[in-house]
Order: C-alpha cells, then structure tokens, then sequence
C-alpha cells in the first residue's frame, strides 16, 4: 500500500476517507481511458425561430403590395405617372404618420366632409403622410367596410393626393388608409 503524497492534518473526515481507500490502488497509465465527447454539434436558434416566422408570415400574413394591387384585395391608388415602388415605400413606412383621421362613427355625409376638411388642413400644414381610419365594417349592415369603399372614390379626384394604400398592421391595417400628400406649393387651386 501506498502512502498520500499529502497528508494533511487535523481532519477527522480524511482519516476516514483514508481508512476506506487503504486497500485501493490507482490504475496504472496505460489502463486509463479518457472519455472525450465530441462537443454537440452548434444549431442557430434564432436563425430557425426566423425561419419558422417567416413560414407562418407566408401561410397566415397578409400579402404583398404587389400581390394585393394585382388581385384587387386591398385598397391602393397612385397618380399616374408616379412609380409604383412609391406605394410599396407607403405601404413599409418610408415616410412617417404626422397625423390621422378617425371616422368610426360617422355617415357617409358627415365622413366625406370630415376628410375633405382634415385633407385640406394637413396640406395648409405642410404634412405629407396622414392616416385616415375607416374602420373594418363590423358595426355596419353586412359587416362590410362602408367608408373603405367611399374613400376609394373621394380620394382619387383630389388634387392634393398623390397616393395611398392600405396601411400596415402597426398603423390599422385594413381598417386604415396612409395617404401621401403633395407637397404645399404644388398643389392647384
């Protein structure tokens, strides 16, 4: 039997742990096997958390602007002779919200009166993006967005907009139109 290397004194514990390893004696060098695991293969969490958002936005998220322009789903007009990646910017916020129109609860009446004065004071303002919320339709006979398809014919005769779309989730989705303004001088009277 082997003696410790070191002996350390006044442990009760280690004359003990000594008493029941006296009759154990250490492998020798080449009888030892070391254990080395590879190290687990590196998998990207977040790159699978995005790819499984993106497959979800695809099957359940709304269109593109472009697709919604070429079906006719969403609501979306450009004054001609302007591009259409114009409405694509709209559409992803490329200009900022700088005020917004609220028409749930009014007629179609007090509504095309509302927008004409809301669009009137934006332009005197010097705004270029506005948002105008029409609502979904919920409340309305037969569930359908009334003023969703008013604006579509209010708008496109003023001269003062250039363009709008439907706006993103964040901003009131289907219930909301942005609208870009022309700048202030250069508007007709």
């Amino acid at each position: 039997m082997r003696k410790p290397r070191h002996e350390s004194a006044g442990h009760a514990g280690d004359d003990d742990f000594r008493r029941a390893m006296a009759d154990v004696a250490p492998l020798r060098a080449r009888q030892r096997h070391a254990l080395k695991a590879p190290p687990p293969p590196a998998h990207a969490e977040q790159r699978r958390r995005d790819e499984r958002a993106a497959l979800y936005e695809s099957l359940h998220g709304s269109f593109s602007i472009d697709d919604a322009l070429d079906s006719g789903d969403e609501l979306a007009y450009a004054r001609e002779g302007l591009s259409r990646p114009v409405l694509r910017r709209l559409r992803r916020g490329h200009w900022t919200v700088q005020d917004d129109l609220d028409l749930h609860g009014m007629n179609r009446v007090t509504a095309a009166a509302a927008v004409a004065a809301f669009l009137r004071d934006c332009v005197a303002r010097g705004l270029r993006c506005v948002r105008i919320v029409h609502g979904r339709g919920h409340g309305s006979k037969n569930r359908e967005p009334v003023l969703k398809a008013q604006l579509r014919k209010w708008l496109p005769p003023r001269d003062e907009v250039l363009a709008f779309c439907q706006a993103p989730a964040a901003h009131g989705g289907a219930g909301a139109l942005l609208v870009l303004l022309k700048p202030r001088g250069q508007i007709l009277r």
